[in-house]
C-alpha cells in the first residue's frame, strides 16, 4: 500500500515538473515586442469604411403546378395502345401486327432485356436458348415471337437469332424492321 502511495506522489511530481517546463518554454518564445502587430492593426482600423451594398430585389416567381397524376410515368417503357377488335384497316401501307394472336411468354420482355445464351440441337432441329431479364432460360424456334415489338424469329444460327419486328412508323402506320440477338460470351 505504501508502495502505491509513493508511486502516485512520484507521478504527481513528474506531471507538475512537466507543466513547469512547458510554461518556461512558452514564456521564452516571446520577446514582448509586438510593435509590428500593433502597427498592422492601426493600419486596418485607419482604412475608410465602405458602404454596404443593398440586397438585390427578390423577384416573385409564379408557382407552376405539375399535374403528375395525369402524365406518363417516365420510368416505364413506352407502350403502344392496342387497338380495339372492331378497328378498321390501318391508314398506312396495310402492314399491321396481329392483335388477336395469343402473346408468347418472351413478348413480355423488351428486346434489350433478352440475351442469346446458346443453341441446342433436338431431333435434328436447331433451337435457340434465350436468357430473359428475370434470369430464366427459354428455348425458341423459328416462328416464335419475342420482344415488345411483335418480333418474329425468322432465322436461328449458332451465333445469333434474327427477328423481324413490326414497329409503329407514323400514327396508324407500321413498318417492318429486322434485328438480331447475338450470342453472349
Amino acid at each position: 500500500m505504501k508502495h502505491k502511495q509513493l508511486a502516485l506522489t512520484a507521478r504527481k511530481r513528474a506531471t507538475q515538473l512537466g507543466y513547469l517546463v512547458c510554461l518556461l518554454l512558452i514564456s521564452g518564445c516571446s520577446d514582448g515586442n509586438f510593435s509590428d502587430l500593433d502597427k498592422y492593426i492601426r493600419e486596418i482600423k485607419a482604412r475608410p469604411k465602405g458602404a454596404i451594398e443593398k440586397l438585390p430585389e427578390i423577384k416573385m416567381v409564379e408557382p407552376f403546378l405539375f399535374p403528375a397524376d395525369t402524365l406518363r410515368d417516365p420510368f416505364k417503357p413506352l407502350e403502344e395502345p392496342e387497338p380495339s377488335q372492331n378497328e378498321g384497316p390501318s391508314t398506312g401501307n396495310g402492314l399491321r401486327p396481329d392483335f388477336n394472336r395469343r402473346k408468347e411468354e418472351l413478348e413480355a420482355f423488351p428486346l434489350d432485356g433478352l440475351k442469346m445464351a446458346g443453341t441446342v440441337v433436338m431431333k435434328s432441329k436447331l433451337w435457340g436458348l434465350v436468357r430473359a431479364s428475370d434470369k430464366t432460360i427459354h428455348r425458341v424456334q423459328v416462328g416464335n415471337y419475342m420482344g415488345k415489338n411483335f418480333g418474329k424469329i425468322i432465322r436461328i444460327n449458332t451465333d445469333k437469332i434474327e427477328l423481324l419486328e413490326i414497329v409503329p412508323d407514323k400514327p396508324g402506320s407500321w413498318r417492318e424492321q429486322q434485328t438480331s440477338l447475338s450470342l453472349i460470351q
